[in-house]
Formats: C-alpha cells, structure tokens, sequence
C-alpha cells in the first residue's frame, strides 16, 4: 500500500494557472491513453485539497461529460479544508481540517490493501512529504510553460530522496515520470 501524489504539470513546475485553470492539459492527450484507468484501479482512497475540490465544482458539466456523472469517484475521498463548502450528491465526501497525519490513519484503514492517491494541490502533497507519509510521485509532464502558476510541488526536496524508478513517453505531448521518496536519507 502507497500514498502516491499523480499529477500533470507543465514544464516549468505548474499544475495549473493563476487561476486555477487546467484549460492547459486537455489538449495534449486523451485520459484513457495514459497509465490514468490502471492506476485508478489500484485505488482505496483519496486526499484532495479545497482549491481542487472546488475546480470539480466549478467544471462540473466537464467531468459529467467526461465520466457520466459530477463526482467521478467511487473510492472515499478526504477534502482538507478550512472552509464550509457544498457536498456533491451521492459522493462519498469527508470534510477534514488540519495536520495529514491525524487522517492518514482512517484513509489507510478504507483504503485497505489499495493505495492512496493525494489528488492535489501541490502544498496538500508537500503536507504528505513533510509528515513522512508520501512514497511515491507520479508526474505527467506536458509539452507547454506557463510561466506562474499553482506550483507542482512546493518543497525543497534535494537528491537523493527523490529516486526515478521509470519514464515512459505518452504520445509526443507528455511523458510520465515515477519517483519514489527514499525515506530515512540525509539531505545531500
């Protein structure tokens, strides 16, 4: 069982723009063609930020086209925020605040022998990081910069803790990068 952060990000460090658009990702590949249905398979549960959530509220017309309906998960799925927001009927929704250690616990225990997904943002997946609890980051890098942005990951990660354990080229647009997080190593 892993807690893995899977995210697209543009080339200079993005996950999406200012303003939380992702306009930017959809033209460069379709989601069936990527590792997407394969890795949504193997998930038990997931930990997503209030500003991802929110996106999902905002486009939901774009996720029903997409998958049929406005919530496109089945597995529980823990939104950490500091804010009162609306629930999406029929999902299997729990509000949190605070520290990721404190709900780790109980996400593991519904995840059972599957893994963890930390959707986004890029601070929640850093939250992850800092508390010891990320193995592994899955990047799908897109053939565009958008010069500001919300940061893929915004922490000081120096190597080795990072180890690249493959790469694998998604059409001429993207190319999917895995990193495991080597725990227990001093900073270089």
């Amino acid at each position: 069982m892993k807690t893995q952060y899977y995210t697209a990000t543009s080339l200079d460090g993005f996950i999406a723009t200012e303003d939380d658009s992702l306009e930017w990702l959809f033209p460069l590949g379709e989601l069936g063609e990527s590792s997407y249905p394969a890795f949504i398979a193997e998930i038990g549960a997931l930990a997503m930020g209030s500003t991802t959530y929110e996106w999902m509220l905002r486009n939901a017309d774009k996720v029903i086209a997409e998958v049929g309906s406005p919530w496109p998960y089945t597995q529980p799925t823990w939104i950490f925020t500091s804010r009162e927001l609306p629930l999406i009927e029929g999902a299997d929704i729990r509000f949190v605040r605070g520290d990721v250690r404190q709900v780790h616990a109980e996400m593991r225990a519904a995840a059972g022998d599957k893994n963890i997904w930390v959707v986004g943002g890029g601070d929640l997946a850093g939250q992850f990081y800092d508390a010891g609890l990320l193995d592994e980051l899955i990047l799908q890098i897109g053939s565009v910069t958008l010069g500001k942005g919300k940061p893929l990951f915004p922490r000081r990660v120096l190597s080795p803790h990072l180890k690249l354990m493959s790469v694998r080229q998604m059409g001429s647009t993207m190319v999917e990068m895995r990193y495991e997080v080597q725990k227990g190593v001093a900073d270089a």
